[in-house]
């Protein structure tokens, strides 16, 4: 299979407010270090890693949201760099920081987003009232975003990501919030989205999801690739959650001894 997805030695370092700088004892946060692997078409690929570990920075590049200080992003051999647009009509973006307008209605944030993707009118409709019941969504769709339980805006974020159908989605933590019966929708769903081809990348901490899910994964802290390997290869030596520890214990002791 090719790589669809190429993350190339990418570099992101933030300056901290006076109050970080406090807790980080530094003026300059490092957030990804060189990152590099990537995620082959039609498979779904987990990062694994802590809080802070550089997921969501990695996620937020490759959709174009922000500019990484050197290295670059491939999807489907265009550069993010150099085409951003042609990139962003490929993928689908969720994040747990997407922050609706309240006093809106999903079934008007669906036409809107959809109208924005250029997705076709008669399109439009059908899409949505597939989407919309899948996710439970239908019972509630002329409601204010404001009346909506955290779980149901979480759903709503998600279908709309993927209003024009990508070929690519970038999932940054889909099921924090859910509850069982809604996280379940969600792992059922992007199994379905890769039995139709789409490549999908997941950003998380939650060991269980990847193993429900994922065909490969990578473990990620402070910014490195720790290691990129398949499901398969992992169990064949231990589990994912013995082989996070042991690279995470061992990258702490390396840092500690520095």
């Amino acid at each position: 299979m090719r790589d669809f997805l190429v993350f190339s030695s990418l570099v992101k370092s933030y300056r901290l407010n006076r109050r970080q700088r406090s807790l980080e004892r530094s003026k300059i946060k490092t957030a990804l270090n060189g990152l590099s692997f990537s995620v082959k078409a039609g498979e779904i690929y987990g990062l694994l890693g802590p809080n802070g570990a550089g997921k969501t920075t990695a996620m937020r590049i490759s959709s174009g949201l922000i500019k990484s200080d050197s290295g670059d992003v491939f999807v489907d051999g265009f550069s993010i760099r150099e085409n951003k647009t042609e990139i962003q009509r490929r993928i689908g973006f969720l994040s747990e920081d997407l922050r609706l307008e309240e006093f809106f209605t999903p079934d008007y944030l669906f036409d809107f987003f959809a109208s924005l993707r250029e997705v076709p009118k008669d399109t439009i409709k059908k899409r949505k009232g597939l989407l919309f019941e899948r996710f439970g969504i239908d019972n509630y769709a002329h409601k204010q975003v404001s009346a909506l339980s955290n779980g149901m805006r979480q759903m709503v974020s998600l279908v709309l990501s993927v209003v024009h159908d990508p070929p690519l989605l970038i999932f940054d933590e889909p099921t924090n919030g859910l509850d069982l019966v809604a996280a379940r929708n969600v792992v059922d769903f992007l199994l379905e989205m890769k039995s139709l081809g789409k490549t999908i990348i997941l950003s998380t901490h939650i060991f269980n999801l990847v193993e429900k899910t994922c065909d490969r994964a990578g473990i990620i802290t402070n910014g490195r690739l720790l290691f990129s390997g398949s499901l398969s290869e992992i169990n064949s030596q231990s589990n994912l959650e013995e082989k996070f520890f042991s690279l995470y214990d061992e990258c702490q002791n390396k840092e500690r001894v520095k």
